[in-house]
């Protein structure tokens, strides 16, 4: 395993935590928190932003405007279901999502649900060390590689998770600000 390809990976562990993130409401509108929401369309599981246009006309509002309209109840009835904790509003042809003012509470549940996706990023990038670890350790046992180049490349993959894991507590804090900002 390459030192690139590694990063590559912790990159993109880092990567998926912002997006679990952006999933995270805070107050104000963001069509991201619907990211997760999957509805059963024909009997599949269709993610929601590909059967309807989502946009944020104001600060409190989300619309939902579906492709379809005869998906309008089902898209509705998956919002209700999913723990984004907003009620939908069906005018027939929009469905709306009123943001409310989050409480206090709510917002350190908020901040405990993004800590959680962040040690969940921190994981992910030290598996993908212990693997490149492992994959070192294997190439020094069968003399691929010198003791000295396994200590030095294995040394090189720790600071790499040094440094990515810096990156999602940095993430972590910068998104724990954006919910505890009134």
């Amino acid at each position: 395993m390459k030192l690139a390809d590694v990063e590559d990976h912790m990159q993109k562990a880092v990567e998926s935590t912002q997006r679990s993130f952006n999933t995270i409401r805070t107050g104000r509108a963001n069509a991201s928190i619907l990211d997760r929401v999957q509805v059963e369309y024909y009997g599949v599981p269709t993610p929601l932003k590909t059967l309807a246009n989502i946009s944020t006309p104001d600060a409190s509002t989300i619309t939902i405007q579906p492709f379809d309209r005869s998906s309008l109840s089902l898209i509705e009835r998956s919002i209700s279901l999913s723990d984004v904790g907003l009620t939908p509003n069906n005018d027939g042809s929009i469905i709306r999502l009123n943001i409310p003012p989050l409480t206090s509470d709510r917002r350190k549940e908020f901040v405990k649900i993004a800590a959680k996706y962040a040690e969940e990023g921190k994981v992910s990038i030290r598996n993908i060390r212990r693997d490149a670890v492992d994959s070192i350790r294997k190439q020094e046992k069968n003399s691929e590689l010198a003791e000295d180049e396994a200590r030095d490349l294995q040394d090189k993959v720790q600071k790499l998770t040094d440094k990515y894991v810096a990156k999602v507590d940095e993430t972590l804090a910068s998104k724990e600000k954006d919910i505890m900002t009134v």
